[in-house]
């Protein structure tokens, strides 16, 4: 992210920790889980904290032996989503667009919320100069 005013974004950046259980994080799956982070702090640079936790199950689910759970932590309510999958990067891709839907109905819904209330003002506006 390029940034002309240095103090200004230090507040743009969210701190990622990533915990791996039965899994080696290795440079790759690191990687491809900064990436996957990068697209959606896109999305919502208001972020505070991301947690990805990675787990491989050897007794549980025999189909599905991975698990990725992201936990978003915002200043108010915290986004959460987990998913199970054969293959870890598949889980990892599915776990953020999953997250990436959550933000989008969160804006829409703020939004909705704005213009509601802006054409509840024009209406009373309009009753109040006839």
């Amino acid at each position: 992210m390029l940034c002309f005013f240095e103090a200004a974004c230090e507040f743009l950046y969210m701190d990622l920790v990533l915990e791996s259980h039965n899994v080696e994080a290795t440079d790759a799956i690191k990687e491809h889980v900064q990436f996957c982070i990068d697209k959606i702090e896109h999305m919502n640079q208001r972020a505070v904290e991301a947690r990805v936790h990675l787990e491989q199950d050897h007794v549980g689910f025999p189909t599905n032996k991975f698990k990725c759970a992201i936990h978003l932590y915002f200043k108010g309510a915290d986004l959460f989503a987990e998913d199970y999958e054969n293959d870890l990067y598949a889980s990892i891709d599915l776990v953020t667009k999953k997250i990436q839907s959550q933000l989008r109905k969160r804006h829409n819904k703020i939004i909705t919320r704005h213009q509601s209330g802006a054409s509840k003002a024009k209406e009373e506006f309009q009753v109040a100069t006839v």
